[in-house]
């Protein structure tokens, strides 16, 4: 089963996108160096953090191949194989470039596309949304604030509230269990 896109969508997802983070590739979460400002769910609060800049080298050291495939050169991992498509864990779900939290367990849902789903990021600065044309195609790529790891795509065909899905990659994630009170 492949992604859904829907052109029409897709333009009203940029739009969307502009509301939501702010123009894309302006701002802090603009490439290079410098620092970003994320949300810390342990905490529950913003920190302004150092943005994570590696060589390939680097990032080849510390990501499996697959992870650095789909983080570092826009891959994307085959559906219904990834480690949480399925997954009905309770947890934040952290970048595995550089650990900052990117989305909640209380806003997956089954998309049936076979990848994981969200219809919310669990802080809007902490994501990045970008244009991306490839393949012929107009979508609207999700990206890690702080180190611009490639995540997936977000497309306007979500449930409420928000009616986004946030279509990742768990390539693209390290998982931590929420603890139990």
């Amino acid at each position: 089963m492949r992604k859904r896109v829907f052109p029409a969508a897709v333009l009203a997802a940029i739009g969307a996108a502009a509301c939501l983070c702010g123009a894309a590739g302006s701002g802090p979460g603009s490439p290079g160096r410098g620092k970003v400002l994320i949300f810390d769910a342990a905490s529950g609060k913003e920190a302004e953090v150092d943005r994570v800049v590696k060589s390939d080298e680097e990032w080849r050291q510390q990501l499996t191949s697959e992870q650095f495939g789909v983080t570092r050169r826009k891959g994307t991992e085959p559906a219904f194989t990834g480690l949480y498509h399925a997954s009905k864990e309770q947890g934040i779900y952290k970048c595995i470039g550089c650990g900052t939290d990117l989305f909640d367990s209380d806003t997956k849902f089954d998309s049936g596309t076979g990848w994981p789903s969200f219809w919310a990021p669990i802080a809007p600065q902490n994501v990045r949304l970008e244009k991306d044309r490839s393949f012929f195609m107009d979508r609207i790529e999700v990206l890690c604030a702080r180190c611009d790891a490639h995540l997936g795509h977000v497309f306007d065909d979500g449930p409420p509230p928000t009616r986004k899905r946030f279509c990742m990659n768990s390539a693209s994630f390290q998982f931590m269990k929420r603890q139990k009170p």
